[in-house]
């Protein structure tokens, strides 16, 4: 057993007669997570673990404790759903008894952020060796001296065994996620998805950071050679990790961060990154790491007999997931920490092939598509959707975002005008038509994708000739070296350029109607950076 740490559990008012395994290290971990049947090692040395039916977030069965704290700071609705903190208490003590004749548990204390001056101090009690293993990869580890002295300002508990009583606990199912910002407790019961410790933590920051004045931000973020950030926001599947991770950069982090006065600053100290039909070509960085003892991959299929494990089976999760250090990736940052950026990409993968490959935005046209957070789903990756389906998440990151969008909206302008940031929204979805049935479209040639990037990055795309974009409105580039410019004007590659503007509209109208909301919280400049129907 490891040596406790300064605050004990006892201090904290958890009882238990568990033996306490207390900041263990990735090879003890992954040993007694072997040994206790939890999942198998593969052939090259990874930990692959199956969840069970939870495969991704349960964002239904999320709730925030609404009480004094948190009645007039939360963004109540759809994705903050207010629970009873009589409910809490209730499901607060059942947890406490569960935890009691635990035979083994495992404790992580950790950092959420990596800039000292804005972390929060997280403490993490787990039933799985592997869960340990998890989030120990996913956040920032202390050191030695620093967890002599640990005491969690806050505290998750992760119980997949429990089960939720809906009528004693105000949850929707036996699955449950309860966040209390007064007694800084997060409850996780009913899933094996490790996920939902990463994403609370998240959570946690974008309560706390917004009132010091510092964004926090679903994104990754790298550095180029000349000490120049980038900042990558996009919803799971545009290609954040994949964008991010370039051998000619060095990587910040692949999915939070904060943007402080000083500092981009990651908020972990690892890296998730979907696994499903992983290419050793366009994705090396990544794909190296599957290999790797210390990984955890999960839902990933393996032969049992040989333990190769294939990146391209769907069988048990479409969104398989790979954990590991972010020093598994060559080049990363070895203090999570980059200058303040100097560019900003949104990315789309728009599957209505509608959006051009790369776009420049002025602030307001970046506030209104950070409030919109748009993607599309694709036809066919899940039942019922034959056509291409369109996905609006406020932030790039609705279901991690406690306050209102405007308050993250607002920072963001205010730190783009402050550092006269350039903004570019990318296009990673499709062209030449939509996906899905009868769709003409095919997906974005990621040699595309980059080599506009780096135009981008380098600065030599702000010297090229723009267009207006009759729709949107933003500026389009005509030409790029290296790039056919043909595919830099999406109506010209589609075969019946009339069904474009028709389709284009029908996007137009998406956004008008998903913006509606938040049209009395933004400036009349933003609101005139609405797309028009041409």
């Amino acid at each position: 057993m490891a040596k406790a740490t300064g605050i004990g559990l006892d201090a904290q008012g958890i009882k238990t007669s568990a033996r306490l395994h207390c900041n263990l290290g990735t090879a003890p971990l992954i040993e007694l997570a072997v040994n206790r049947g939890e999942g198998l090692l593969s052939k090259d040395g990874a930990f692959v673990v199956e969840t069970g039916k939870h495969t991704g977030r349960s964002a239904n069965d999320k709730f925030t404790v609404k009480d004094a704290e948190t009645a007039d700071t939360v963004w109540w609705g759809k994705t903050n759903k207010p629970m009873d903190p009589a409910h809490f208490a209730a499901l607060k003590a059942d947890f406490l008894a569960a935890l009691a004749p635990k035979e083994t548990l495992f404790v992580q204390d950790l950092f959420g952020g990596s800039q000292p001056e804005h972390r929060v101090k997280v403490r993490v009690i787990t039933e799985f060796a592997w869960h340990s293993l998890f989030i120990r990869t996913l956040l920032v580890r202390p050191n030695a001296a620093e967890l002599e002295s640990f005491a969690p300002e806050y505290t998750i508990i992760d119980l997949p065994s429990f089960r939720a009583d809906p009528e004693k606990h105000g949850s929707r199912s036996e699955t449950v996620i309860a966040v209390n910002f007064t007694e800084k407790l997060i409850l996780i019961g009913g899933t094996k998805y490790a996920g939902e410790m990463k994403k609370s933590v998240f959570g946690i920051l974008n309560y706390l950071l917004p009132t010091k004045g510092v964004m926090p931000m679903h994104c990754s973020a790298n550095i180029g050679p000349n000490g120049d950030t980038a900042v990558f926001f996009g919803l799971s599947g545009t290609g954040k990790t994949t964008l991010s991770a370039d051998a000619s950069r060095t990587l910040i982090g692949d999915d939070e961060h904060g943007w402080s006065d000083t500092a981009v600053f990651n908020f972990e100290g690892g890296c998730y990154a979907k696994m499903i039909r992983l290419s050793p070509t366009a994705e090396p960085e990544i794909y190296a790491t599957t290999k790797r003892f210390g990984t955890v991959l999960e839902n990933v299929v393996m032969d049992p007999v040989t333990r190769e494990i294939d990146l391209d089976d769907n069988r048990l999760a479409e969104n398989s997931r790979g954990s590991y250090p972010i020093d598994f990736i060559p080049n990363a940052s070895a203090s999570n920490l980059g200058p303040v950026p100097k560019n900003i990409i949104m990315l789309t993968a728009d599957a209505f092939g509608i959006l051009p490959p790369i776009a420049r935005l002025t602030p307001d046209q970046a506030m209104y598509h950070f409030l919109s957070g748009y993607t599309a789903r694709v036809a066919g990756t899940e039942i019922g959707v034959t056509e291409p389906d369109a996905t609006f998440s406020t932030c790039f990151g609705a279901p991690f975002m406690p306050r209102h969008p405007s308050v993250y909206g607002n920072l963001l302008k205010e730190r783009i005008a402050k550092g006269g940031v350039d903004c570019w929204l990318v296009n990673t979805g499709w062209t030449g038509g939509g996906a899905g049935t009868g769709g003409t479209g095919s997906r974005m040639p990621i040699k595309v994708t980059r080599a506009l990037l780096n135009a981008a990055l380098d600065g030599s795309l702000k010297n090229a000739e723009f267009r207006k974009d009759p729709f949107f409105g933003f500026d389009v580039p005509v030409s790029v070296p290296g790039v056919e410019p043909g595919i830099l004007d999406p109506r010209t590659t589609w075969p019946d350029p009339a069904s474009y503007d028709e389709k284009a509209r029908g996007l137009v109208r998406m956004f008008v109607e998903n913006f509606a909301q938040f049209e009395e919280h933004v400036e009349q400049g933003v609101r005139e950076a609405a797309p028009r129907a041409a």
